[in-house]
Parts: C-alpha cells; structure tokens; sequence
C-alpha cells in the first residue's frame, strides 16, 4: 500500500509565498519522477512541476521563476517552494509520483488527495 501525503496549503494575500510537501509512504523500491499539478475550478489538472531521482525539473511557462520544486530522495519527499503567488495560481495541488512498490511488477503513477491553495488578491 503506499500513500501519497500532501501539507502545507492555505490562504495567502497576491505577492506572499507558500510551501507544499508531500511524503511517499509504504512499501516502496523506488521513485522516478514525483510531481505538482494543479486543478482550479471547472479546469482541467495542469502540470505545475516535476523533478526526476537525478535532480532534472520541468516548470510550467506559467510559474517559471516563481516556484522551485525540489525532493529528497532518501526521505522520499517532494516540495514545493510557490514565490510571488497570483489569484490566477489559485487550485487544488496534487501531489504525484511514478514508482515501484512491493508486490506490482511496473511502475505506476500515484496521487495525493490534493491540497487546497488560494490565493486573495
């Protein structure tokens, strides 16, 4: 079984700045890639940001230079720096990651429950 445990949203006022973990839990052999994605109202989930076991990123156009993901591998851990945060950033973040775990032969994609982030302007 392994779960995907997101923290740290909120209400944050436009220009302020929030931080997003997530922690994979469970029986797990290895993580590729783990991820943010966002969904706002009546929109469909958008990639924000991944980051691959060596280190390699990939933003969205939209939060380049305002948001920097980063993972700790040893503590199967993604995060979420969100700087110069806009109303427009305002959506459910989902936390993801492509894994092995114990008892499947593939890798396959798992979610967090999603955390809410507003943003008041």
């Amino acid at each position: 079984q392994v779960q995907l445990v997101e923290s740290g949203g909120g209400l944050v006022q436009a220009g302020g700045s929030l931080r997003l973990s997530c922690a994979a839990n469970g029986s797990i052999l290895g993580i590729n890639v783990m991820g943010w994605y966002r969904q706002a109202p009546g929109k469909q989930r958008d990639l924000v940001a991944t980051i691959t076991s060596g280190g390699s990123t990939n933003y969205a156009d939209s939060v380049k230079g305002r948001f920097t993901i980063s993972r700790d591998n040893a503590r199967n851990t993604v995060t979420l720096q969100m700087n110069s945060l806009n109303p427009e950033d305002t959506a459910v973040y989902y936390c993801s990651a492509n894994l092995r775990s114990r008892g499947r032969p593939y890798s396959y994609d798992y979610w967090g429950q999603g955390t809410q982030v507003t943003v008041s302007s």
